[in-house]
C-alpha cells in the first residue's frame, strides 16, 4: 500500500510509537511524578491522546497556536514552555478567560514587570513558572540567584502568581555516555530543588517543580522533590537520541518515505525525491561519534540497508551513498525503489510535513494531521 503514496511522505509506525510511550510510563511509574509531555515533537491530537492512559492530562506546548488547538480538543492544563513575550500577553489572557489552566514561563525582571503591568491594567490573572538555568544551555536564572525571589516579590499583588519553577537539561543532548546523561539528570534535579527551596524560604508556596528532557527522564535515578517531568521526543525518538544511546535505531517511530529517481554511477550516488524540504536541514548527528548525514536509509519494513545514508540534500533532491562504497546503488536500488529515511531530529523533520501516514504491522492505517505555525 505504501507504493500508492506520492513521495516524499511522512510515516509513523504505531507499534514503535506505543512501545516508546510505554517505556517512558514504565520508567516514571516508581516515582511520584506527573508526566507533562511536550507535544511540540508531533503536534498531533491523535499522538497526544495516546500519551495518556485515560483522559486529557497535562501537556507542554511550544507555541500558543498549539495551546489553542489542544485546549479546543479538551486539554486544559497547559504549560507554554517558552519565555512569554509582551505581544502574546493578550492571547494568553484570552485562553485563561476561556477556561485554560495555562501556565507561562518567566526568567527576567523586564518580562515580569511587563506582565504584571498588563495584568493590573486589564484585570487579568496569570500563573507562571520561573525558569531555572541548570546547565548554561540557554535561558533561565541560576538556581541560587536572589533574582528568583526578586521576581516573585515584584509580581505579588499584581494578579500574577508564581506557582513553581522549571528547567531543561539541554546539555544532555551533547552527552558522550549514559554516565554523562545520569550526571546531567542529577544536576537538573538539584537545580530546580535548590531554586524551589530558595523561594519557599522566602515565603512563596510552590506547587510545581518541573524538569524535562528525554535523555534525563529515561536515565534519572532520583526524582525526589520533583512534581512533574516534561519530555517530548521520546514518543518518536530519532538518530540523535540513538547516537546518545538513549534508544536503538529500531525504536525510531517516524520516517520519510522517498523514491529513487536516478543515479550518478561514477559518483556512487542514488538520487531520491526527498531533499531538505522533506528531511529538514538538521544535522544533529554531525557532532556525534557517528555522523548519519541527513538520515539512515531503510527498506519499506523500516530496516537499515547496509551502510547507506543520505549524505547530501538539496531542496527536493537527496543523495544516497554507501559509507564504504561497497554497494553498487544503480543495481541495488533501481529507479522507482521506495525507501524510508530515519531522521536526525524528529521534531524538525515532522515539521516539514502536514501529517503522518500511520502504519501498523506494515499496513497503512490512516492519516493523522498535524498543526504548524505560531
Amino acid at each position: 500500500m505504501l507504493e500508492l503514496l506520492e513521495t516524499p511522505a511522512l510515516l509513523l509506525d504505531l507499534e514503535r510509537l506505543d512501545s516508546n510511550i510505554r517505556r517512558m510510563r514504565n520508567k516514571l511509574a516508581p516515582f511520584n511524578v506527573t508526566l507533562r509531555p511536550h507535544v511540540k515533537t508531533h503536534k498531533s491530537l491523535e499522538v497526544t491522546e495516546r500519551l495518556f492512559a485515560d483522559g486529557r492530562g497535562p501537556i507542554t506546548v511550544s507555541t500558543l497556536r498549539e495551546a489553542d488547538f489542544f485546549f479546543a480538543a479538551g486539554f486544559t492544563d497547559i504549560l507554554y514552555g517558552v519565555g512569554i513575550a509582551p505581544n502574546k500577553f493578550a492571547h494568553a489572557a484570552r485562553l485563561i478567560e476561556q477556561g485554560a489552566a495555562l501556565k507561562l514561563v518567566l526568567d527576567n525582571l523586564d518580562s515580569a514587570r511587563l506582565l504584571a503591568d498588563f495584568a493590573r491594567a486589564n484585570g487579568a490573572v496569570f500563573e507562571v513558572l520561573l525558569e531555572v538555568d541548570c546547565d548554561g544551555h540557554r535561558s533561565g536564572i541560576p538556581p541560587h540567584s536572589p533574582l528568583l525571589v526578586e521576581i516573585a516579590r515584584l509580581l505579588q499583588g499584581s494578579g500574577v502568581t508564581v506557582s513553581g519553577v522549571m528547567t531543561h537539561a539541554g546539555n544532555s543532548y551533547d552527552s558522550r555516555s549514559i554516565g554523562e546523561i545520569e550526571a546531567y539528570a542529577r544536576q537538573e534535579r538539584a537545580a530546580v530543588v535548590d531554586a524551589a527551596r530558595l523561594l519557599e524560604e522566602a515565603g512563596f508556596a510552590l506547587s510545581i517543580i518541573s524538569i524535562g528532557s528525554t535523555p534525563t527522564a529515561l536515565f534519572t535515578q532520583d526524582l525526589s522533590g520533583i512534581t512533574e517531568v516534561r519530555a517530548g521526543v521520546f514518543a518518536f525518538f530519532d538518530l540523535v537520541m540513538a547516537g546518545l544511546g538513549v534508544c536503538q535505531v529500531q525504536d525510531i517511530a517516524v520516517s520519510v518515505l522517498t523514491t529513487v529517481i536516478g543515479h550518478q554511477p561514477e559518483k556512487g550516488w542514488t538520487i531520491v525525491d526527498a531533499g531538505w524540504m522533506a528531511l529538514s536541514r538538521d544535522r544533529g548527528t554531525a557532532k556525534q561519534a557517528v555522523d548519519q548525514g541527513y538520515g539512515i536509509v531503510c527498506d519499506l519494513a523500516g530496516q537499515p540497508i547496509g551502510d547507506l545514508i543520505v549524505t547530501a540534500a538539496n531542496q527536493e533532491h537527496g543523495i544516497i551513498v554507501s559509507r564504504s562504497g561497497s554497494l553498487d546503488p544503480a543495481s541495488a536500488l533501481p529507479v522507482g525503489t521506495q525507501l524510508r529515511i530515519l531522521p536526525n531530529h524528529a521534531c524538525a523533520t515532522s515539521a516539514q510535513h502536514g501529517g503522518y501516514h500511520v502504519l501498523t504491522e506494515g499496513r497503512r492505517l490512516g492519516y493523522w494531521s498535524r498543526i504548524a505555525g505560531w
